[in-house]
C-alpha cells in the first residue's frame, strides 16, 4: 500500500497531463480553417424565345353522322305481304323493288273499274246520238223544248259518269301499282319489319315496312353552346381571331381511332335558335360519302377550318405550371436569372402546345425543358435556345 502523499502526487501529474493534451488539441483545432461547401451549379434548362405568329384556329366538336335523306317505306294499300325482294342491310338503288303485296285483289278491282268505264262510255254514245237527233228537230219546233233539255241533261250526265269511271280506273291502277313497293332513294335499307305472309294494314302500324337511309352525301351534326358562341364573338371583336367570311368553314372529320376522313365538307345549316333544354344550337355539315365509309349514327370529331389566330404566342404545354393563383411559367431575364411569370392560357394546339393569351410578349425567354430544376431568383444556364413552337396543329 502506497503512502497517501504518493497518491496525491500521482493524481496531480495525471490531471496536468490531461490539461496539457486538451490545450494542445484546442490549439491544433484553432489552426484549421472552416471551408464552406461550394454553391450548387446553375440549373441547365432549354428556353424558347417568344415569336408571335399566325396559326389556324380550328375548334373541334363531338359530332354524329346522319342520313341526308332517310325515307320510311310504308305500304299505301292493304294486303298480304307476298315477298321481300331486297337484302336487308344492303345498299339499294333508287327504283329497286323491295316488297310485293298480293296483287290479285287489285287486278280484279282494275278490271271492274275498266268494265264500268266501258259501260259509261256506251251510255255516253247513246246520249250523244239522241241529243244529235233531238237538237235539229227542236230548233225547227218539231219537238218540244223540254225534249231538247232532257237530251242535253242525259248527255251531260253520261259525260260525268264517264269522267267518274275513268277516275276509278286510275285509282285501281294506282292501287295495283302500290302493290309493288320500290325504293325512292339510293341508300342503305334497314331490316324488314313485316315478314312474308303477314297482313299489312295501310291504316295501322303494320304499314311500316322498313326505311332506306341515303348516305351520299351524309350529314354531320354537332352543337355549339351559348358560352362558346359568346367567347368566339368576343375574340372576334378584340381581333384575337379572324373568322372566314359568311362562316364558310371547311369541315374535317376524324373517325374513332384518330383516322382522318379523306373528304372535307361544308356547313350548310345552323339552327336559328338555342335549345331551351341544352343551351346550344345545332350545326350541320354535309360531306361526300360515295364509298359508304361513314354510316348514320357514328360518333366522330368535327374540325372547323378557315379561322386564324394572328400574333399568337404558342409554347409547349409542359412549360406551363399550375400555381395556387392560376397558371405560371418561368422566364429567364437578361441576367440569366429565372423569374416566375403568371399567364392566362387559351386553346390547346395539337397534342403538345398551348396558346398563351396574356402574360408573355415577343422576345421573352420561357423555360420549356428542365422546369422542375428551376429555382425562382436563381441563375440558370441555357442548353440551347429555341424560337417559336414546333407544333402548329389545331386548337381544341
Amino acid at each position: 500500500m502506497k503512502p497517501l502523499g504518493t497518491l496525491r502526487v500521482s493524481v496531480r501529474h495525471r490531471a496536468a497531463g490531461a490539461s496539457a493534451a486538451l490545450a494542445g488539441a484546442i490549439t491544433l483545432a484553432g489552426c484549421d480553417k472552416v471551408v464552406a461547401p461550394p454553391p450548387p451549379p446553375a440549373a441547365q434548362v432549354r428556353v424558347q424565345t417568344i415569336v408571335p405568329r399566325t396559326i389556324p384556329f380550328t375548334p373541334t366538336f363531338v359530332a354524329q353522322t346522319e342520313s341526308s335523306r332517310q325515307v320510311d317505306i310504308v305500304a299505301r294499300v292493304s294486303g298480304f305481304l307476298e315477298s321481300i325482294a331486297y337484302q336487308e342491310g344492303a345498299l339499294v338503288k333508287a327504283g329497286a323493288l323491295m316488297f310485293t303485296l298480293d296483287s290479285k285483289p287489285f287486278v280484279a278491282q282494275l278490271n271492274a273499274a275498266q268494265g264500268e268505264l266501258q259501260s259509261q262510255q256506251a251510255r255516253l254514245a247513246t246520249a250523244e246520238a239522241n241529243f244529235n237527233r233531238v237538237k235539229p228537230l227542236a230548233e225547227q219546233d218539231a219537238l218540244p223544248q223540254a225534249e231538247l233539255d232532257n237530251a242535253k241533261g242525259n248527255l251531260d250526265a253520261a259525260r260525268a259518269a264517264v269522267f267518274s269511271a275513268k277516275a276509278k280506273v286510275e285509282q285501281a291502277q294506282l292501287n295495283l301499282g302500290y302493290a309493288t313497293i320500290h325504293s325512292p332513294v339510293t341508300g342503305l335499307a334497314s331490316r324488314a319489319l313485316q315478314r312474308q305472309g303477314a297482313f299489312v294494314n295501310s291504316m295501322a302500324e303494320s304499314a311500316n315496312l322498313t326505311y332506306v337511309a341515303a348516305i351520299d352525301p351524309i350529314w354531320v351534326n354537332f352543337s355549339v353552346s351559348q358560352n362558346q358562341m359568346a367567347k368566339w364573338q368576343e375574340s372576334g371583336r378584340k381581333g384575337e381571331v379572324h373568322y372566314p367570311k359568311d362562316s364558310s368553314y371547311d369541315v374535317d372529320v376524324v373517325l374513332p381511332g384518330g383516322i382522318k376522313y379523306k373528304h372535307q365538307g361544308k356547313i350548310d345549316f345552323s339552327d336559328p335558335a338555342f335549345s331551351q333544354d341544352t343551351g346550344s344550337f345545332m350545326v350541320r355539315a354535309v360531306l361526300p360519302n360515295a364509298k359508304g365509309e361513314l354510316r348514320p349514327g357514328m360518333f366522330v370529331t368535327a374540325i372547323l377550318n378557315g379561322a386564324t389566330r394572328p400574333d399568337a404566342i404558342v409554347i409547349p404545354q409542359l412549360a406551363v405550371q399550375q400555381g395556387s393563383n392560376g397558371h405560371l411559367v418561368y422566364v429567364v431575364n437578361a441576367n440569366n436569372v429565372a423569374e416566375v411569370r403568371p399567364v392566362v392560357v387559351g386553346d390547346y394546339v395539337g397534342d403538345k402546345d398551348i396558346v398563351v393569351v396574356q402574360g408573355l410578349h415577343a422576345g421573352d425567354r420561357v423555360v420549356v425543358d428542365g422546369v422542375l430544376k428551376v429555382v425562382p431568383g436563381k441563375p440558370v444556364t441555357m442548353a440551347a435556345a429555341a424560337s417559336g413552337s414546333a407544333s402548329a396543329a389545331s386548337p381544341k
